[in-house]
């Protein structure tokens, strides 16, 4: 099942990330301009985030992560090839394009907590951070092949439309295996370890459902269920998360400054790029197995690669920014897999699709807030480092709390 999802993954991320690489260069040559495409390309981005708040108590509720995993990736498999189209839709190409590009991120946030849960009761077999960390590189090959693709099938043909009808290949093998395992493991909590049984809580009065309606807790939507303490454990991991996140900027800001300084011709962008995510299927996998033998502390590599990431991936020299993007890679795949295990052992099986959808929306908040501010102070290079770097720290004091919290949380009640 781990290796299953692992290459639906990758079939599916050889789709989006493929569309992702050129998606910009298609709503231009149909007439976008630069605001245009960053509205556009920007409101896909947060509604893949977002709608993450509905799906994942969604899912909780209604127990259907397969039902929301299925609809999900097929939204993104039918919503890419289709962009071959819109070339020929003439005045109506934009608009088509601009709704195909928001569906294809619609679909993220429609699978991406049930897809994380059904990984976690899987991981139950095998460790949760060898499977999260399999699944990261199984991903980053995907996001690794994709842009090759259609690079490779733009360059020859001269037009990118043939490239995004050749990604109905992967797209459709993706669906076939996520369709076979569906039939062969319909319930994974299957691969749950016999645990004690939990206590049930009690139905609610009336009263008690109004005051929960009123508290901390009934604010999180799917997380009001989660004992307060387990609550606030996990809340300090997501800002823990969102300060990491900010810290690793994004690609395009380091894009920005391969081409802006002059350091590599645009066609050397991707190649830099891969760099990035070769790094980020390493230290996925090698977080993993640490995480299981050494244990949670291994994720203070996390902001302790992330404080060196500015300062030299938005370097002076090509060597120093390729080292820079290395480093962003390593970070960037232990930020999506590994980090994740953690999660599934702070919150109850129950509520791990509204944990993860509400983990999504910190990392989402710290992604564009970082990446702002770096835009803002990308000739300020030393205001920026040392801003980032003070956010590690304090990253780190978060990290050290959430351990601390866990540990007492686990410790048996005295006789």
């Amino acid at each position: 099942m781990v290796l299953g999802l692992g290459f639906v993954s990758l079939f599916i991320d050889m789709v989006s990330d493929g569309a992702i690489s050129v998606g910009g260069a298609l709503l231009q040559q149909l007439g976008a301009s630069a605001a245009l495409v960053g509205a556009i390309t920007g409101t896909a981005t947060a509604v893949a985030l977002v709608l993450r708040l509905v799906t994942g108590p969604w899912a909780d509720r209604s127990r259907a992560y397969w039902g929301f995993s299925i609809a999900g990736y097929a939204m993104s498999a039918v919503s890419v090839p289709l962009l071959a189209l819109t070339p020929s839709l003439g005045a109506a190409a934009l608009a088509t394009a601009s709704g195909l590009i928001l569906a294809e991120r619609t679909g993220k946030g429609v699978r991406g907590p049930a897809k994380t849960v059904l990984l976690a009761d899987a991981a139950e077999a095998v460790g949760r951070g060898r499977a999260f960390g399999v699944h990261k590189l199984l991903d980053q090959v995907g996001a690794f092949a994709g842009p090759l693709v259609v690079a490779a099938i733009a360059a020859a043909t001269g037009e990118l439309w043939p490239a995004f009808l050749a990604l109905a290949v992967p797209a459709a093998t993706a669906m076939v295996l996520l369709l076979w395992l569906r039939a062969r493991v319909p319930d994974t909590r299957v691969y749950a370890a016999p645990t004690p049984a939990e206590p049930q809580p009690p139905v609610p009065s009336p009263a008690s459902a109004t005051a929960t309606r009123r508290s901390p807790g009934a604010l999180l939507a799917g997380l009001g269920a989660v004992p307060a303490h387990v609550r606030t454990t996990f809340l300090l991991f997501a800002a823990f998360a969102a300060l990491t996140t900010f810290g690793l900027l994004s690609f395009g800001v380091l894009s920005y400054h391969l081409v802006a300084a002059e350091l590599v011709p645009v066609a050397g962008v991707p190649l830099v790029y891969a760099v990035g995510m070769a790094t980020a299927a390493i230290g996925a996998v090698a977080t993993g197995w640490a995480y299981d033998r050494l244990g949670a502390g291994i994720l203070f590599s996390v902001p302790v690669l992330t404080a060196f990431v500015p300062g030299m991936a938005l370097g002076g020299s090509v060597g120093v920014v390729v080292a820079g993007v290395a480093v962003w890679g390593l970070a960037t795949g232990i930020q999506d897999s590994t980090v994740k295990a953690l999660v599934a052992d702070l919150v109850p099986a129950g509520q791990r699709g509204s944990a993860y959808g509400w983990f999504a929306v910190f990392q989402g908040v710290g992604a564009l807030a970082g990446a702002t501010v770096a835009g803002l102070l990308y000739a300020q290079l030393s205001a920026l480092v040392w801003l980032v770097v003070l956010l590690q720290a304090a990253a780190a004091a978060l990290l050290v709390v959430v351990l601390r919290r866990r540990r007492s949380e686990r410790m048996p009640e005295p006789a």
